[in-house]
């Protein structure tokens, strides 16, 4: 009897999950399309708001060409870009002072030495921030590509919404399948958070590297990078920074308007993520234990369950496709075909064991190595934004 309600009990967790997210989808929207022309680039009439694009790179020369040549494609804004050269090694240095030469928009700046008490990522958005000259400030990461019409169309929702920090997802760069239903069960994984930014919850916050847009005036209110030097999660933290300084947030799925190179294949998932999983658990043992167990335990239950031979067993082998519901709608908005909703079960222990890879990893190391360079985990705790 007490298997019976185990199973039901696991049927209706899957079930209750289901049901919320599918609520709280309703604010996982596209960025909407421009509702007016973008304005001739021969009409001086028409004042262009200012904004200057802050990337930190380093060894990115696979992807940081096309990233630099997109951003300086964007339409209908008055732009310059600002790529803070984060000690690189490889041909990102030669590369960017050649485009350099090319357009004059195009700022270069090299960091020689990472100064104590600050992690590398973090110090070249500062210092990238630091020469900015415009109206607004969009951080996005090296490896990133965007279309030519997403940075006016973040611009024209923060009028219209009065925000200051719009922020968007990234799509994949490299679409299979496994990747594919990964992006999409991390998109359920973090609908409350969009949910809550953009209903305006108090408290609510979240920012994304690939896309964090934030009016000049209000980084600097909130204290910007300087505020972020040893927090590895920073782009979520700056929205963090913005929701505390009284400020308001739109989250949007990037899709195809922003793409990233994620990998090929799910372990390369699990590799990247291992500096982020720990860390966005406050770096605290006891509570990622806890997550690793429970979604562990929901699992076998579901495996077990489809082996039991009851009616509640068969209940909660099903249970975890109740996932594919929100999924699907969710693919639906991105443009992915809706039956890779049904990889959505599957995927779920890749993030159980990103988690554990990112926990065993950084507990084992005593911290977190990041692009080259090793950073105690002892001063991560006591440094990071909470």
């Amino acid at each position: 009897m007490w298997m019976t309600f185990i199973f039901l009990g696991t049927a209706a967790l899957f079930a209750a999950g289901a049901c919320a997210t599918l609520w709280h989808s309703r604010w996982l929207r596209r960025l909407p399309p421009l509702d007016v022309p973008t304005p001739d680039e021969t009409d001086t009439s028409q004042r262009r708001v200012s904004c200057s694009v802050v990337v930190a790179a380093r060894d990115e020369e696979a992807r940081i060409e096309q990233t630099v040549r997109r951003l300086l494609a964007q339409r209908g804004v008055q732009l310059e870009l600002i790529v803070a050269d984060d000690r690189s090694t490889d041909r990102t240095g030669e590369i960017l002072e050649r485009l350099a030469k090319e357009d004059a928009r195009l700022k270069v700046v090299r960091v020689d030495a990472l100064p104590e008490g600050w992690l590398g990522k973090c110090h070249a958005c500062h210092v990238g921030a630091l020469a900015a000259k415009g109206e607004w400030l969009l951080f996005t990461d090296a490896d990133c590509w965007s279309k030519p019409d997403v940075l006016l169309r973040a611009l024209r929702v923060a009028e219209r919404e009065q925000a200051d920090h719009i922020t968007l997802t990234s799509g994949l760069a490299a679409p299979s399948p496994g990747l594919r239903a990964s992006s999409l069960m991390f998109y359920l994984s973090v609908a409350n958070w969009f949910s809550g930014v953009n209903r305006d919850r108090p408290g609510s916050h979240l920012g994304f590297g690939a896309f964090n847009l934030v009016r000049a005036t209000a980084y600097r209110e909130c204290g910007g990078y300087e505020a972020l030097r040893l927090t590895v999660l920073d782009d979520v933290k700056l929205g963090l920074l913005l929701r505390r300084a009284g400020k308001r947030t739109r989250a949007f799925l990037g899709a195809d308007d922003v793409e990233a190179h994620w990998g090929r294949c799910l372990w390369d998932v699990i590799r990247l993520m291992e500096k982020n999983y720990f860390a966005a658990l406050g770096f605290n043992f006891p509570l990622a234990l806890g997550v690793m167990t429970f979604l562990t335990l929901l699992t076998v239950l579901a495996v077990l369950g489809a082996l039991s031979g009851t009616q509640a067993g068969l209940a909660a082998a099903v249970s975890p496709f109740f996932l594919a519901a929100p999924a699907a709608i969710l693919a639906r908005r991105i443009g992915c075909p809706w039956f890779i909703a049904l990889g959505v079960p599957f995927v779920l222990p890749i993030f159980v064991c990103a988690l554990l890879n990112s926990t065993f990893a950084t507990l084992k190391n005593r911290g977190v190595r990041w692009r080259g360079t090793f950073y105690p985990l002892e001063t991560l705790r006591a440094g990071s934004v909470r």
